[in-house]
């Protein structure tokens, strides 16, 4: 399963539906998705989620980041869900 790192100036509703398992919001516009689809599909399904024309960035993430400031639990969301690479 794939963890995808998504930012839009509207912000992704945690129950948006699509080809993901969960949706996690985790500042203004920035949230996290969990998905065994593609980048492609969970890509073009937000697009169509989000009123037409705003802008989105959708990248997966293959490595846990770096991340401070962010809600509670966010860091133990990650780290359940990507592999840290020096294990």
């Amino acid at each position: 399963m794939a963890v995808y790192l998504a930012w839009s100036p509207t912000a992704v509703p945690d129950d948006v539906l699509g080809p993901w398992t969960e949706v996690r919001a985790i500042a203004d516009g920035l949230a996290l998705l969990q998905s065994d689809a593609d980048l492609s599909r969970v890509y073009h399904e937000l697009k169509w989620a989000l009123p037409e024309g705003t802008a989105l960035f959708v990248a997966p993430l293959t490595e846990r980041p770096k991340l401070k400031g962010l809600p509670a639990g966010t860091t133990t969301w990650l780290r359940d869900r990507i592999a840290d690479r020096d294990q």
